[in-house]
């Protein structure tokens, strides 16, 4: 081992360093320190990763079939509206943005939680009497996923639980679990228009629930709730001292027959994270602009949950500067017929859809009310050589070219998912296709007996 004297010139207000030991092929003076350690390589996932899963991915990536050659295949599976091109976003939404990249403001770094000013816009554009909002209540968030990521790990640590509706979008389930969090299921009910089976939800609440997750409108049902039920919801999170998270990026995104109500409008007691973002009502999920909205009139949370929030935003510094800088415009500037034309198509598209599938024997669609989607239940009793949703949508995709998802994805079997935000004369193919499957392979009961003989 040689010693080396680093001489530091000049008039530094660092001291000198002196005496530095470098090894120079020599005995390395840790070795003894690292004894009963085997030098080897051992680089493993991390447990965060191998609990990470997808059911989504899981099962649509497991799929072995390919679509029908003959026929060009039908995608009724992607919850992204602009996949087909047929809903693209207002031109003062795409001038917003331009307008904030020339102007060279929003280059660089923001704070982690947004700029002072565009959360003051998001405040301003959700206040209400029932819900007031101050810039100090809002955490931007790259996309609405991020914001339901951040609210999971400030409510919740490992070991404890948080409820979640059945069917329900699955990446509730995969942040979670990845974080050690356990996933209870709480039951939907199509017979009543997927409202929440209250008393069953009720009895699953113990000492380690950390919160609620309420998704309304919702995905994959496309239900609205309406303003009793959601009270009666509320009413539960009061009596077991539960707080909520507010899944409502589709909010405003109903149809002309019903209305959405705010899930914090109806309640100053229960403390409320609500998620929402620009993806869904302006139709530009890949701007990844979320925000959270902290409604906490009671002072439940208190400064610990919003601290908590703003370092849990620290991790990755903020959503997009360029989408902050034009979100005032956006809100601001975009016409009210831009809002009422795209549910105008998907209200038309929700009828047309669920009045072919409903006249299909075998089949079971329940009425959505507002997003982008509806569920099809299948009676399986029919179709008895398919054991499940997800061999029914495969063989439904061999033969047809038509890609529904199996609502197993959102724990929900013997059901599956159609988007209604293809064009018109797709969303007619694709109804078609499906009733010529379902006539191909629909089977009364009593027939399979009567062919046994």
């Amino acid at each position: 081992m040689d010693a080396y004297v680093i001489q530091m010139n000049g008039n530094s207000a660092l001291p000198a360093v002196r005496d530095v030991q470098v090894n120079i092929g020599g005995r390395s003076p840790f070795q003894g320190k690292l004894k009963g350690r085997k030098a080897r390589w051992a680089v493993k996932p991390s447990d965060m990763s191998n609990n990470t899963f997808n059911p989504i991915r899981a099962i649509v990536d497991n799929m072995k079939v390919t679509p029908n050659p003959s026929k060009a295949a039908i995608a009724l599976s992607i919850g992204d509206p602009t996949v087909f091109g047929n809903l693209p976003t207002d031109p003062e939404v795409t001038q917003a943005m331009k307008d904030a990249l020339d102007s060279g403001k929003y280059n660089g770094y923001a704070p982690s939680i947004g700029y002072l000013a565009s959360r003051e816009e998001i405040a301003s554009y959700y206040h209400c009497p029932e819900a007031p909002l101050e810039a100090k209540d809002v955490i931007l968030t790259s996309g609405c996923s991020q914001a339901i990521e951040l609210c999971l790990a400030v409510l919740a640590n490992p070991g404890q639980n948080i409820l979640i509706p059945r069917p329900g979008f699955s990446l509730y389930r995969t942040l979670a679990e990845s974080m050690g969090i356990e996933v209870k299921l709480y039951d939907l009910l199509p017979e009543k228009s997927w409202e929440i089976d209250l008393k069953q939800l009720e009895s699953l609440i113990d000492e380690k629930t950390a919160c609620l997750i309420i998704n309304n409108p919702s995905n994959p049902c496309g239900s609205v709730f309406s303003k009793q039920h959601l009270q009666k919801i509320l009413a539960v999170a009061a009596r077991q001292c539960v707080p909520i998270l507010a899944d409502e990026i589709y909010g405003d995104m109903v149809f002309s027959d019903c209305k959405y109500e705010p899930l914090a409008t109806l309640s100053t007691k229960v403390p409320i994270l609500s998620c929402g973002g620009l993806a869904k009502r302006w139709l530009v999920p890949g701007w990844r602009l979320g925000w959270i909205l902290i409604h906490d009139r009671k002072d439940i949370f208190g400064n610990e949950i919003r601290d908590g929030l703003v370092k849990l935003s620290q991790r990755i510094l903020g959503p997009c500067t360029i989408v902050q800088g034009a979100l005032k415009s956006i809100l601001h500037r975009t016409p009210q017929e831009f809002y009422d034309k795209t549910l105008s198509f998907l209200k038309s598209n929700a009828d047309l859809c669920y009045g072919a599938l409903a006249a299909i024997p075998g089949l079971r669609p329940v009425c959505p009310s507002g997003a982008m989607y509806l569920m099809v239940g299948i009676e399986m009793e029919h179709f008895p050589e398919f054991e499940n949703d997800v061999e029914f949508t495969e063989r439904l995709f061999a033969e047809q070219s038509v890609h529904c998802l199996p609502a197993t994805c959102f724990e929900y079997p013997n059901f599956f998912r159609v988007v209604i935000t293809v064009p018109e004369v797709m969303m007619l193919e694709a109804c078609s296709r499906i009733q010529e499957f379902c006539e191909r392979h629909y089977q009364a009961e009593g027939s399979q007996e009567e062919c046994d003989k």
